[in-house]
């Protein structure tokens, strides 16, 4: 699976230590992260994360259209819903394209915990779920 992880600046902290705990899920999988996130979790967990600009400069948008290309499976975005963003349109586009195009997204740790205990458990369901959202892309193109 590609899943990207990206973080605003007051959640970096619980994506590292998210990063940490399932170390051992993520580094089965192709990782993406936006600027100072994906430094920050390469740093703390030594997983290979290819990185893109920071959100403001664009990195949002970046992950936004490899969804748009079905090239990612899955969103982790711990969003601070408390903090005004300069880049807010780029984040809404973002959640619009994974809900466009079906790819699960967790805004907040108890979700991401949610879904990384789907992977690790290798639902079939799950694989289920990508294959038939991959199907429909495919077909629409």
């Amino acid at each position: 699976m590609k899943i990207a992880l990206i973080a605003h600046d007051e959640k970096k902290d619980d994506m590292v230590r998210f990063a940490t705990a399932y170390k051992e899920i993520l580094k089965e999988h192709e990782l993406y992260g936006t600027g100072t996130t994906g430094t920050r979790i390469m740093e703390a967990t030594k997983l290979n994360v290819h990185r893109f600009q920071s959100g403001p400069l664009g990195g949002d948008q970046e992950i936004g259209a490899m969804i748009a290309k079905n090239q990612m499976d899955i969103v982790l975005f711990f969003r601070d819903p408390l903090t005004a963003q300069p880049h807010e349109p780029d984040v809404s586009a973002l959640i619009r394209l994974c809900d466009v195009y079906l790819v699960p997204l967790a805004t907040n740790m108890g979700t991401a915990e949610v879904i990384i205990k789907g992977l690790e458990r290798g639902d079939l369901a799950w694989r289920e779920v990508i294959e038939k959202r991959n199907g429909e892309q495919n077909g629409n193109e």
